[in-house]
């Protein structure tokens, strides 16, 4: 294994000159480092901390452990999902002991000095990244995000060495924080695919979904798109990418900022595999999303990532005037802050009056909230209908967001495969 050299700074955080915390959290970094193969560590100017999800006592007695130590995270650090709606989880089926827990472990990271944002989607907050910015990011869809569509540098940290990471300042010199490491590995060309497809929400997380397949853990790089996706398609494609397989980062070519030209994207190199992708490809990937069969309904859920601001301003006139079935529960998941936004402009109160909820600051995977009774899901994320089978224990379906409207007011799954055929 190869041997870490600690700045003079390094050392004294080691030794303890910053305290107890600090010295804690630098003998985990200047340990992990080797591991990632870096010989040394660079600074960071801002985080992204996914250890706040509770899932045990061992993160709630790390978390209050360096807390009660005085740690204070040296750089902007914003947080990820927790494992608590503290304003609705009474709602829900969530036990009190791990309410009681999952809110210990926020209060843990606010003592910290992190900033409550409670969401998996840190990009769309005022703490978002920029070009070339070297940062330490948890979350899997937040890290393709930002090495992808934003250009910001991280590579993937796990959970407790992120808030490690965030108190030192420091991240070992390697992966994607260095350029030569930036380029791209395999060529997916999209051909013979329809615009209309390539138009439609619901092509990106199928696309994504098929891309981290292929991809595993390398960078793809995406010819054959011919338009700018928007933010929230990026954010689908990333996110499905990252779930599928592990990827960290992909290039589409003309789009995102690292790849102006195919060339740049690989720096030169030529791919090591290429790939073209078809309709039928897309058909199939489409297909393995959804592991329910028959009609039965028991609850839809949108917003993994966490739903925009964008996507509650789509739902809203979808949920205009009708009302969910008595049989069917629609749930979204969103951060405090975008739901907020969107009370203001009135779209939580058309999902309201049509029978929908929101849950703030968490989501399914990350709290214990559904009751037993519900079996089936309808779901316009491919993040969502990848994890909930194993995670929960449930079938899921996937559809587009009008899928998923007309399905909740129906009753039952209908979905519209006609641009597909």
């Amino acid at each position: 294994m190869v041997q870490i050299t600690l700045t003079e700074l390094d050392q004294k955080k080691l030794d303890g000159v910053f305290g107890p915390a600090t010295q804690i959290a630098m003998s985990i970094l200047a340990k992990m480092a080797p591991v990632y193969g870096a010989t040394e560590l660079m600074d960071i100017s801002a985080a992204h901390i996914d250890s706040t999800i509770y899932i045990g006592q061992a993160g709630l007695e790390f978390a209050e452990r360096l807390a009660g130590l005085g740690a204070q995270v040296a750089v902007p650090s914003t947080v990820n999902v927790s494992g608590l709606d503290e304003r609705h989880w009474q709602e829900w089926s969530v036990p009190t002991d791990w309410a009681r827990d999952a809110y210990r472990q926020m209060v843990a990271y606010q003592k910290m000095g992190c900033i409550p944002t409670w969401t998996c989607a840190p990009y769309q907050t005022d703490q978002r990244p920029y070009f070339g910015q070297q940062i330490a990011w948890g979350e899997s869809n937040a890290i393709v995000f930002a090495n992808s569509v934003i250009g910001a540098r991280t590579e993937r940290y796990p959970d407790l060495l992120d808030i490690c990471c965030a108190i030192t300042g420091r991240v070992p010199a390697s992966g994607l924080h260095l350029t030569a490491n930036r380029a791209g590995d395999l060529l997916l060309k999209l051909v013979e695919i329809p615009l209309s497809i390539k138009k439609d929400d619901s092509f990106y997380p199928v696309f994504g979904h098929l891309m981290g397949k292929i991809a595993q853990d390398r960078i793809p790089v995406i010819t054959g798109l011919e338009r700018q996706p928007t933010e929230d398609q990026y954010k689908a494609l990333g996110a499905a990418a990252a779930s599928s397989g592990t990827v960290a980062m992909f290039h589409l070519v003309g789009y995102t900022p690292e790849a102006p030209t195919e060339a740049a994207a690989f720096q030169g190199r030529r791919p090591a595999e290429s790939f073209d992708i078809t309709m039928a490809d897309l058909r199939q990937a489409r297909h393995d999303l959804t592991t329910a069969t028959g009609k039965r309904l028991d609850m839809v859920v949108l917003g993994s990532p966490h739903f925009s601001l964008a996507e509650f301003a789509k739902l809203a006139p979808l949920v205009s005037e009708k009302k969910v079935h008595p049989d069917v529960r629609l749930l979204v998941t969103s951060s405090r802050a975008m739901t907020h936004l969107a009370s203001q402009r009135g779209y939580l109160q058309a999902l309201e009056s049509f029978g929908g909820k929101v849950t703030v600051d968490t989501c399914i995977l990350a709290t214990p909230m559904l009751p037993p009774e519900i079996k089936t899901l309808m779901t316009n994320s491919a993040k969502y209908a990848y994890y909930a089978p194993g995670l929960l224990g449930t079938e899921v379906t996937f559809g587009s967001l009008a899928d998923c409207v007309t399905s909740a007011v129906e009753g039952r799954v209908i979905r519209d495969d006609s641009l597909w055929e």
